[in-house]
């Protein structure tokens, strides 16, 4: 066999299993459904925190969870799978509103250096602000 018929036969068998992956939801990416989703894929991973309210996204990919002494829990879809983090305002590197319902959050974390988190509602939007700003450092949504 030539080389140039087998360079496209190995061509189109990975375009075609590509192809078979994604068409059957190999490549879908995961989300939180409700709020009780987001706790509970959350308590997996911190099975010794209360859960107080908790804050959806509009695209459902991220939920912010309040828990004691002034700090959020994260779950935030990463491809098919979710990341769970604990954050406090000493691990906000910066904290701005942006737009009506909108916070852009910067976390000291390298593994997620924070994103752009759009609410249903600006309370929602506010309330994850307020307890990510830490009061001590001057720091505020904006």
């Amino acid at each position: 066999m030539s080389l140039p018929v087998l360079a496209a036969l190995v061509v189109i068998g990975v375009g075609m299993i590509v192809a078979a992956i994604h068409f059957t939801g190999g490549s879908r990416g995961a989300s939180l459904a409700t709020p009780d989703a987001a706790r509970s894929r959350f308590a997996i991973d911190f099975p010794s925190l209360t859960i107080g309210r908790t804050h959806v996204t509009i695209d459902r990919r991220s939920a912010f969870l309040e828990v004691a002494e002034g700090r959020v829990g994260l779950v935030h879809a990463v491809g098919a799978k979710f990341l769970t983090r604990l954050y406090g305002p000493a691990d906000v590197t910066s904290l701005r509103r942006s737009g009506e319902s909108a916070v852009l959050i910067r976390f000291s974390d390298f593994t997620f250096p924070g994103a752009r988190f759009e609410f249903e509602n600006s309370a929602d939007a506010d309330r994850v602000a307020h307890i990510l700003a830490d009061p001590g450092s001057g720091r505020r949504a904006a």
